[in-house]
């Protein structure tokens, strides 16, 4: 195998994996859509499977704006979801915790040395 055949080669393969990547994204892209009815998703697919460079290149012309429109909607509320899992998690601020150990200790519920602590340890 000469050099000129393995670039050509490798030129291939990345060409491949490119299509790939655009594949992966007009699927998810189609299946994100809500408006799109199955039957018109169906003959995306199907298009996508008989035609598929011609079909993709037709999707992105045709749905491009949208498609960047919905990934964007995505991961907006892909990263609201983490935070709010995050808050949910991460439980109350260190001044709330600080004000719930001083309101056990005006009711007696803690000594000094056990608020103290509680404060020395949300502190650090």
């Amino acid at each position: 195998m000469s050099f000129w055949e393995s670039l050509g080669w490798m030129l291939w393969a990345t060409v491949f994996v490119g299509y790939l990547f655009a594949l992966f994204a007009i699927v998810a892209d189609l299946f994100r859509d809500h408006k799109l009815s199955g039957w018109l998703k169906a003959v995306w697919i199907f298009f996508l499977l008989f035609l598929p460079i011609l079909t993709a290149l037709v999707y992105l012309v045709a749905r491009g704006d949208g498609m960047t429109e919905r990934s964007n909607k995505a991961a907006r509320e892909a990263e609201s979801a983490a935070e709010s899992y995050i808050r949910e998690v991460a439980g109350k601020s260190p001044s709330e915790e600080i004000a719930t150990a001083a309101a056990l200790l005006e009711a007696g519920s803690i000594s000094e040395e056990e608020f103290a602590a509680l404060k020395l340890k949300v502190l650090s």
